[in-house]
């Protein structure tokens, strides 16, 4: 296969930042006029890397150093053994990561893959760089610099891929004639009458059709097609009213089949959005929410464009695709939006906003205020931007995980969640709250709305009954392990279980000890979390003393049970929020077992280094 000079950026997402990434270097190219293609590395046929000139990887990295589900099969092929040191001899390739520096394994990723590259043969056109979420401006605090050196450097390296220089920067009026997408508009005499009385949101019909006509989904996106539809059956708080924490227990029956699931794993919901927010946004972009619709890449041929795309209302696009009150625009929304703007101060304000001199404004008004799509463009009232750019540029709006705190044992037809509605106030005293959660807590059981749900593997593998648990759960990190535990009491009235020690922290006895009659009821009369069993249930309540007291401390007072567990081969499952949590359990088991088993700090942290290597400690952290 003969490749004319191109550059090729692959990238592999798991919530679409690194897409945005990945987008913005083919654009920022395309103003270069270098020519380059833009590709999922779903998509990309690995056997063809050696034919190529130039790549750049844009990987993101997620949970504890797992690769995106789009990369897996790529990672897998480089892997191979009999792919030797020469094999990407005189390709050349630079590496960008996006990751979280809160989290132990920090855009491992991209470091991975970095160094396969190289050990492959490749050649690195400038140092991989890497993006971090805990930077004030995001990844682009590391991109932007990081694209100056990468033109350079691909102009000494490969002059033709850039006719005119690494500087030299086509008018962006030239680019902006022409979004990604096509909107046709359909007649509803000329439709399929099948397609014109779809209109239910819960449709799987509508629901795939108009996800999959979203430019923000890649082809390995499973969004369109969910596993099941779920119906809510209970709703109930778990924290005493008025207490600073709203968290609920949440139950679920499957509409359809039962989707089998095993304790440990995640369900991803899609959220469903505010009425008011979306009609506000469709009034404030002058569209018409009941005309029929199709979308399709502006490439694709008209008449194949919509051969198998089923037409759906405008306003069901919007809400099922289209994060309008939720999500924060990425900077290019602001750029794109200066050329729509026809008031000068507006154009001006929107132009510095979008230039790497106003990042650090942008990053005020936008992202530390968490401004929605609909508060950007009520805040610039001159701006009309087309359709075609609204869906392009607006964020897709995703599904929400959340660890599975059920075991199917136990509720054959059903699935469980324990959910922290989360709510909080910006810097400028505005009142925000989450989508999906928030969502989730206004649902009346009484009123069954079919919600579409996704089963994944989480990073917390099921245990076998033989094997011995030691789980740190502090907040809702307990969710998983009330699955865990109902799993083993079942088992344990057939066959001998190991035993569990769990540890669970909240801020105060009597306003968030979540499912404080489950464990207790376990935790006596020979039950599986019992002492008597060689395990035990130890709370650490944060707020009802004086000095504060975690998980961590709880873990040290019983250190001569933790080492003698870990001793014997138990293992240790960690969940909850991922700022300094796990960071300070691990270092709390490293000085257990330094202390118990008498060995030095290095030799407790090579032996806890040990365990994640063999399987035997697992965290599971979210933001």
């Amino acid at each position: 296969m003969q490749h004319q000079h191109k550059l090729l950026i692959l990238y592999a997402t798991q919530t679409g930042n690194a897409l945005d990434a990945a987008e913005r270097l083919a654009r920022e190219a395309e103003r270069r006029s270098c020519p380059n293609k833009l590709l999922s590395l779903h998509d990309y046929d690995p056997s063809l890397l050696p034919q190529e000139e130039a790549v750049i990887f844009v990987v993101s990295t997620t949970g504890q150093g797992d690769a995106p589900d789009s990369m897996k099969v790529f990672w897998r092929f480089l892997l191979q053994r009999n792919l030797n040191n020469h094999w990407l001899k005189g390709v050349h390739y630079t590496v960008f990561g996006l990751g979280d520096s809160g989290y132990q394994k920090y855009n491992f990723v991209a470091k991975k893959l970095d160094k396969r590259l190289m050990d492959l043969g490749g050649t690195t056109i400038v140092e991989r760089g890497l993006g971090d979420d805990q930077h004030p401006s995001g990844y682009e605090g590391t991109l932007d610099p990081w694209m100056s050196s990468l033109w350079r450097m691909l102009n000494m390296i490969k002059p033709e891929l850039l006719p005119n220089g690494p500087d030299v920067v086509i008018q962006d009026t030239m680019l902006i004639d022409q979004p990604k997408v096509q909107i046709s508009y359909h007649n509803i005499e000329n439709i399929n009458s099948h397609f014109s009385t779809a209109s239910d949101l819960t449709s799987p019909d509508i629901l795939r059709s108009a996800r999959s006509m979203h430019p923000g989904n890649s082809s390995s996106d499973r969004s369109g097609h969910p596993d099941c539809f779920l119906k809510m059956v209970k709703n109930l708080p778990l924290t005493r009213p008025n207490f600073g924490k709203d968290v609920r227990h949440f139950e679920f029956e499957f509409v359809s089949d039962a989707v089998q699931y095993d304790t440990g794993d995640v369900l991803e919901i899609l959220p469903g959005q505010d009425s008011a927010a979306v009609d506000a946004f469709i009034q404030r972009c002058n569209l018409d929410p009941d005309s029929l619709i199709t979308v399709s890449p502006r490439e694709m041929d008209d008449c194949n464009g919509h051969g198998s795309r089923m037409p759906v209302k405008l306003r069901t696009f919007v809400e099922l695709t289209m994060d309008v009150a939720s999500a924060s625009p990425r900077r290019y929304f602001f750029e794109v939006m200066s050329f729509f703007a026809t008031a000068e101060h507006e154009k001006e304000r929107l132009k510095d906003f979008a230039s790497p001199e106003g990042r650090d404004d942008l990053y005020q008004y936008n992202q530390k205020e968490r401004r929605t799509v609909l508060e950007v463009l009520e805040d610039f009232p001159s701006v009309q931007m087309p359709f075609e750019w609204l869906i392009q540029l607006v964020p897709l709006l995703k599904t929400r995980a959340f660890s599975i705190s059920s075991s199917q044992s136990a509720h054959p037809n059903q699935v469980h969640l324990t959910v922290n509605v989360v709510s909080w106030t910006t810097p400028y005293k505005r009142k925000k709250k989450g989508l999906c959660s928030s969502w989730l807590a206004t649902l009346d059981p009484s009123n069954a709305v079919g919600i579409p749900a996704w089963f994944q593997k989480g990073s917390l593998p099921t245990p076998s009954p033989s094997l011995s648990l030691i789980l740190v759960g502090p907040g809702t990190g307990c969710a998983p392990f009330r699955g865990f535990i109902e799993e083993r009491a079942l088992q344990s009235k057939t066959i001998s279980t190991a035993p569990i020690m769990f540890f669970f922290g909240c801020w105060s006895e009597d306003g968030d000890f979540l499912y404080k009659d489950f464990w207790l009821n376990h935790s006596q009369n020979n039950g599986v979390l019992s002492e008597a069993k060689g395990g035990g249930f130890y709370v650490a309540f944060s707020r009802d003393q004086p000095e504060k007291v975690y998980v961590q401390h709880k873990m040290k007072e019983h250190s001569e049970r933790v080492w003698n567990l870990l001793a014997e081969g138990a293992a240790v499952y960690i969940a909850g929020s991922s700022t300094n949590m796990p960071t300070d359990v691990t270092s709390a088991f490293e000085e257990i077992v330094s202390k118990e088993n008498d060995v030095s700090k290095e030799d407790a942290v090579r032996l806890i280094r040990a365990l994640e290597r063999s399987g035997k400690y697992h965290i599971e952290a979210w933001s």
